[in-house]
């Protein structure tokens, strides 16, 4: 979708560019963290959790099937959520100057936390529509003696 696709007041939807971000942000705190034995731990597992997301994504997109599809978003989705926690904790500890300041990439991880979910949600419901609608045939097929045998 280009840019002139964009229907007046409606907000570009775009994950990609938002996992970007996302993981732009998660580096710039990592960075910024203290530099002891604990902010380093810390860290290393919110540039690992954080980032994760950005590239699982993309090999979602590039899923060969719907169960591949759903199996690298739920990646995606355990990601986010073991950043969200990692991020509670800087709060928490705090590892930051001002904690409240993490406020706004918590909320950003609970809502990237949320569109897996209704993704995930929607591709398992098309898989079950899918795995019944060819049963529902091969039913069909079973009850028309008329039909021709599959050889």
């Amino acid at each position: 979708m280009s840019d002139g696709d964009l229907q007046p007041g409606k907000p570009k939807f775009d994950l990609e560019e938002r996992l970007l971000d996302y993981a732009t942000r998660i580096i710039r705190l990592a960075e910024s963290l203290p530099k002891t034995r604990a902010g380093n731990h810390v860290a290393g597992q919110l540039l690992r959790s954080g980032t994760s997301p950005l590239s699982n994504h993309a090999e979602a997109q590039a899923a060969e099937s719907r169960p591949d599809f759903v199996h690298k978003m739920r990646i995606c989705l355990k990601e986010l959520r073991e950043s969200r926690r990692w991020l509670l904790l800087c709060q928490r500890v705090p590892l930051v100057r001002r904690p409240s300041n993490l406020d706004p990439l918590i909320g950003e991880t609970e809502e990237l936390i949320s569109i897996f979910v209704a993704s995930i949600r929607t591709a398992t419901k098309r898989m079950a529509s899918a795995k019944s609608g060819s049963s529902i045939s091969k039913t069909k097929n079973a009850e028309h003696p008329t039909s021709q045998p599959e050889r």
